[in-house]
């Protein structure tokens, strides 16, 4: 494939990601207009030219000043079973979505062709090329949906995760928000969480998948089971040690911390105030507890939380946060608005054929920029960004070293698979060579300009 610009050579040691959860076929996570419109290529003999399509966002939500690539990861293991089975084509054949033809070539498919993008956990922006996949037509279009879908919902997570990291200033982050949305999309967000900045997970299958530290200790259920508050903290001390975390806000909190410290001794793990005036509750329970003689005891708030809450205590004497609803729903804003645009084509089905872009130009905002694209950020000499530019055709040498993009797969084959951590380290790498101006939570403009040469 053609592709703009010289690429680092990929590293021959890829790691496994060693996941215990079989990922089915993805191929019907798709829109039936992908394969309404592969049917109306192979007939009229446009279905093998060779194509590039782009993953981009024309904007970031209102007020962010950053994006977060995630779902890398998750969209290699999408691309790589991509196969349809014999129930499928049975479901697509009895539905009459395609034709004859249509369904033996899709009995074949494989993904073969390259994609490239930005590595997860790297920063993005309005106009960046965050994923570039090239193949014939046929092959590429089918992608759309599913590429789309991964990406819009994971970094959604990833970048309201990524702020709240930034609000909690490096106490510790408890991802919790399986019970508020669907069942698997509850393990996708905790792997973008992880990603984007926080320790730990409630949700079980996310740690049996991705391996992200998992954390619990009782809800409110478990106090109203027993006669008394003192029974409860018993019972869950004689299972759990003096070390685990008691829940303090189910009747008196004052009432409640006294008895947990008189339950488990000074050597309590922590206490969790689930409701109330957070703040003013963190600096009495913080005093109470060092009045018992439980200094070392920590305190973990939770209750609706989002990064402004977050960072309202800042100054409070809380230890760790766990964070649910407004972390799982994109802290108001459930996704990106990425697109998946055909940005250039061959005009036969020859190897041979160059790519010539093409590009949609329409009213509303919505046209777009023809070409396959390369991307560089250029730091100066503190290490800090200082734009991202944006061309097509050769990069110019003094940008050579800033490229963003890295090469995903080739030839259908993925070769840069990488363990969770990674992404979550090349996420802090990323914040650090941002303008300090992406710290702030108040609204502004991306922080970074796009330039297009």
């Amino acid at each position: 494939m053609d592709s703009p610009g010289a690429l680092p050579p990929e590293d021959p040691r890829q790691p496994e990601t060693g996941l215990p959860v079989a990922v089915p076929s993805t191929a019907l996570f798709t829109d039936q207009y992908e394969l309404t419109m592969l049917q109306a290529a192979l007939r009229s003999g446009t279905a093998e030219r060779r194509s590039a399509f782009e993953v981009f966002t024309r904007r970031l939500p209102e007020g962010r000043r950053y994006g977060v690539v995630a779902g890398t990861g998750r969209v290699l293991d999408a691309v790589e079973n991509f196969r349809f089975d014999d129930r499928m084509l049975t479901f697509l054949s009895e539905q009459g979505v395609v034709d004859g033809p249509t369904l033996e070539w899709l009995a074949g498919y494989r993904f073969r062709g390259d994609i490239l993008g930005y590595p997860e956990g790297e920063v993005y922006f309005p106009g960046s090329p965050l994923l570039r996949v090239e193949g014939t037509f046929a092959e590429c279009v089918l992608l759309e949906t599913v590429i789309l879908s991964i990406l819009n919902h994971d970094s959604a997570v990833a970048a309201a995760a990524s702020r709240m990291a930034v609000a909690a200033a490096g106490r510790p982050l408890i991802e919790m928000g399986a019970r508020r949305t669907h069942e698997l999309a509850a393990v996708a967000a905790s792997r973008a969480a992880y990603v984007g900045g926080f320790n730990s997970t409630s949700d079980l299958a996310a740690g049996f998948r991705y391996g992200i530290p998992t954390v619990g200790t009782s809800a409110h259920a478990f106090t109203l089971l027993h006669d008394t508050e003192r029974d409860a903290f018993s019972a869950q001390v004689a299972s759990l040690g003096s070390g685990t975390t008691l829940l303090v806000d189910t009747y008196d909190v004052a009432e409640a911390v006294r008895t947990a410290v008189e339950v488990a001794g000074p050597e309590l793990g922590a206490v969790r105030i689930d409701s109330g005036d957070l703040l003013l509750l963190a600096h009495r329970v913080r005093q109470q507890l060092d009045d018992l003689g439980a200094e070392k005891t920590r305190i973990v708030v939770t209750s609706d939380l989002d990064e402004y809450a977050i960072a309202s205590l800042a100054a409070a004497p809380v230890d760790a946060y766990g964070v649910g609803t407004q972390l799982v729903t994109g802290s108001g804003h459930p996704t990106c608005s990425m697109v998946y645009k055909l940005v250039a084509r061959a005009d036969s089905d020859e190897p041979g054929a160059p790519l010539r872009p093409v590009a949609k130009r329409s009213m509303g905002g919505k046209s777009s920029l023809g070409g396959a694209k390369w991307a560089a950020r250029p730091l100066d000499s503190a290490g800090v960004a200082e734009s991202e530019v944006v061309g097509t055709g050769p990069v110019p040498p003094e940008l050579a070293d800033h490229q963003l993009q890295v090469r995903l797969v080739r030839g259908g084959s993925v070769v840069a698979r990488e363990p969770l951590e990674t992404a979550r380290e090349r996420h802090l790498a990323a914040m650090a060579r941002l303008p300090m101006s992406a710290m702030q939570l108040s609204r502004g403009e991306p922080v970074l300009p796009v330039e297009h040469v």
